[in-house]
């Protein structure tokens, strides 16, 4: 049918006669037909086509259609059902049936679309990093983040009752919603011609902070209040409690009421007085109006108000709150916590870290929690060892610089980080970023790759004058002892010895074991390589002697375990696997030859009363670099000490072993003894596990033991002297 059809066909059947009986047809009329006269009248301002033609044949659907929406709309008897009021009081029902199946669908949409409310217990702030320590201290905030949080059970109980009376009065009573709280706030805030009440309670307030934006729109509110609902059928009212007290913003940069305790008052909540409790419940409707910090005047009247409000509901005595009201607000503001660092070297090393874990997209996000692997306890004996070093040895021996470092070499996280004397005066850390020679530690690996080459500890070098290709190392003292063992040699740090052992082993075999066994600096393979001639940090060096405490195997130093988001989603999560870097029989063997060397070595000032230890003293030329690199089964140590510009000190290899026992006794109080692995049956005849590279030199000359010059004394240290080659 036309347009123009359809046009006279409403009009034709508004004015068509009524049938002889309402609801049915006139008997000289056929049923579900148009009458005559109805199809002339609905085609005469239309011209006459094919399909107006074939409409008009008996049975054609569109002619059945039009008949029965005719007859639907102008019943035989009567008025038109326009005109006819329960016609439109139909209509009203069915809108609103309509409207009210639309509502509910649009809420079961809504409710079905709402967050878990789980994310509520690993909620954080978008925009926020947190730094944790391996016990969940947090170490270093960025951002809008709550520094303590804590348990129910820890806030005081009048703090709780001013925030239910000043924020939800029926908390304990609703499910989420207060609907009678609402029409009460709507009443006292127009009485009192100001904001006096909220009309959220506490739960759609978490919801909102959690879950929503600040945003006043009716869509908003209506998802506060779906979500305040779901919270209540999954968590109790002191979790809820709980999770509000400690993210709610309280004004001047504090999250939480442990915050806000701090800013404002300097204490900790269980310290704070009832008028200070009141004060801190009265600032979440306006944080920076009713802040005492900043109006003093008003924050005083919003205590009171919030007292007043105690009363009413019963949770506090009129006289209470009449002697509260009396106490002057004493203000001691301090910096929030959020700001504070702990272990700042280590905080530093972490977010430079986290990059190398997270794309750029996510670190600007934020609203991650960095969980490491750091034990808090022994970071702050490791503090206290470090400041005495420095304040107590460093102004006799001339050094005003120390680092410490302590890994677990079973599975290479790092347990505490020292990197300097004092963070706000210098920020760079010199457990990882300086490079120092490490003078005689590096014989370790020297020596380790000696043995696994198939030597034996017992095998003999001469100590004595010795000079190859223009290279002459000396020893300390410049005295030479002759024929002497590897074990022996390595005990007293006999320098030649160390020589003529790289040569045996060559210069590859031994710097890639070195790589292997966590050496991650560039080596260069030169004489001096055999007495710490090329420079290495304090991270890989102490995580390199970790593999012979692991039995051989090497794990990555790391500090960070895992990296989580504001909803808990893990993005990161460590999964360092060791790898055998030295075969069993070697670690074994060279904790054997390092033992000696604290107890009755050169690093006898790290000797642990109740267990074994192994390690290695060195120091570099002129004494710049003092060095302990010792460990136990279980935890493996790195100090250094020195300066910044590499000036020369008149210290020893043997104070920064004594700082590293100051460390070690206090950090394995807790911790079970064990002993090294057992020595192989067979030290004589073992098969290697690395090929043997001698060194060819091209010109060699053998002295005898006689001891150097005088000036050759005065220029050698602890352990050695060598002329750059």
């Amino acid at each position: 049918m036309s347009e123009s059809a359809e046009s006279s066909v409403s009009v034709d059947l508004r004015d068509t006669p009524p049938a002889t009986a309402e609801g049915q047809s006139s008997p000289s009329e056929p049923t579900d037909s148009l009458e005559p006269s109805d199809r002339d009248e609905a085609s005469a301002d239309a011209p006459e086509t094919n399909s107006d033609k074939n409409s008009d044949k008996p049975g054609n659907p569109a002619r059945q259609w039009l008949a029965r929406l005719k007859q639907a709309w102008k019943p035989p008897q009567g008025p038109p059902l326009y005109r006819r009021p329960r016609f439109w009081v139909g209509v009203g029902v069915v809108t609103v049936a309509t409207g009210t199946g639309s509502g509910a669908i649009a809420l079961w949409y809504l409710n079905r679309n709402l967050p878990d409310v789980a994310e509520i217990f690993t909620f954080v702030r978008d925009g926020t990093i947190a730094i944790q320590a391996a016990d969940g201290t947090i170490l270093q905030q960025s951002g809008p983040a709550t520094r303590d949080k804590l348990e129910i059970e820890d806030i005081p109980q009048p703090l709780i009752d001013a925030f239910i009376a000043s924020e939800d009065s029926r908390f304990y009573e609703h499910d989420g919603v207060d609907y009678q709280g609402i029409f009460r706030a709507v009443v006292s805030n127009l009485l009192a011609r100001e904001l006096v009440q909220g009309g959220s309670t506490i739960t759609q307030q978490l919801a909102r902070v959690v879950f929503l934006t600040q945003e006043r729109t009716m869509a908003r509110k209506l998802r506060e209040a779906l979500l305040a609902r779901k919270i209540e059928q999954k968590m109790n009212k002191e979790q809820i409690l709980e999770r509000y007290l400690n993210i709610v913003y309280l004004g001047s940069g504090a999250y939480g009421v442990a915050d806000a305790a701090w800013v404002y008052f300097s204490k900790k909540v269980s310290e704070l007085t009832l008028s200070e409790m009141a004060t801190i419940a009265g600032l979440p409707p306006a944080p920076s109006v009713y802040s005492p910090l900043v109006n003093p005047q008003l924050a005083g009247e919003r205590r009171d108000l919030v007292l007043k409000r105690m009363v009413e509901v019963g949770s506090l005595d009129p006289a209470e709150a009449e002697r509260a009201s009396r106490d002057p607000l004493k203000v001691k503001a301090s910096v929030p916590k959020r700001l504070q660092v702990e272990a700042p070297y280590f905080a530093s090393y972490i977010q430079k870290q986290l990059p190398k874990q997270l794309s750029p997209e996510i670190l600007e996000m934020g609203g991650l929690t960095v969980e490491t692997t750091l034990n808090l306890k022994w970071q702050k004996i490791a503090q206290t060892a470090v400041r005495e070093a420095v304040e107590i040895d460093g102004a006799s021996q001339g050094f005003d610089q120390a680092a410490l470092v302590a890994i677990d070499p079973r599975n290479g996280q790092i347990k505490a980080m020292v990197g300097g004397y004092d963070y706000e005066d210098s920020e760079f850390n010199r457990v990882t970023q300086a490079q120092r020679q490490p003078g005689s530690t590096f014989k370790g690996f020297v020596y380790t790759a000696a043995i696994a080459s198939g030597l034996s500890p017992t095998d003999g070098y001469e100590d004595a004058n010795f000079t190859v290709d223009g290279y002459k190392p000396r020893n300390f003292g410049g005295t030479y002892r002759g024929w002497i063992s590897m074990r022996d040699a390595l005990t007293s740090s006999i320098n030649v010895v160390a020589v003529k052992v790289l040569m045996d082993v060559g210069f590859e075999p031994t710097i890639e074991l070195a790589h292997k066994m966590g050496i991650k600096s560039e080596l260069k393979p030169v004489y001096s390589l055999a007495l710490g001639g090329n420079e290495v940090n304090l991270l890989e060096l102490t995580s390199a002697y970790g593999t012979l405490a692991a039995k051989g195997k090497h794990v990555e130093p790391h500090g960070i375990t895992r990296v989580i988001d504001r909803r808990g989603q893990v993005l990161y999560e460590a999964k360092h696997q060791p790898q055998q870097a030295v075969d069993p029989e070697t670690a074994a063997i060279m904790d054997w030859m390092l033992e000696p060397v604290v107890q009755y070595g050169t690093g006898a000032a790290a000797q642990l009363v109740d267990r074994p230890v192994a390690g290695k003293t060195g120091t570099s030329d002129e004494a710049r670099d003092l060095w302990f690199i010792g460990y136990i089964p279980q935890m493996v140590t790195g100090v250094w000490l020195g300066n910044d510009d590499s000036y020369p000190t008149w210290g020893s290899s043997s104070t920064a072993a004594f700082t590293w026992r100051q460390f070690m006794k206090e950090a394995v109080e807790e911790m079970p003894v064990e002993e090294f692995p057992e020595l192989p049956e067979n030290l004589y005849d073992r098969q290697p596990t690395i090929k043997a590279q001698p060194v060819q030199p091209n010109s060699v000359i053998y002295g005898d033991t006689t001891p150097d010059n005088a000036r050759a004394q005065q220029e050698s240290t602890d352990g050695y002297t060598y002329s750059n080659y």
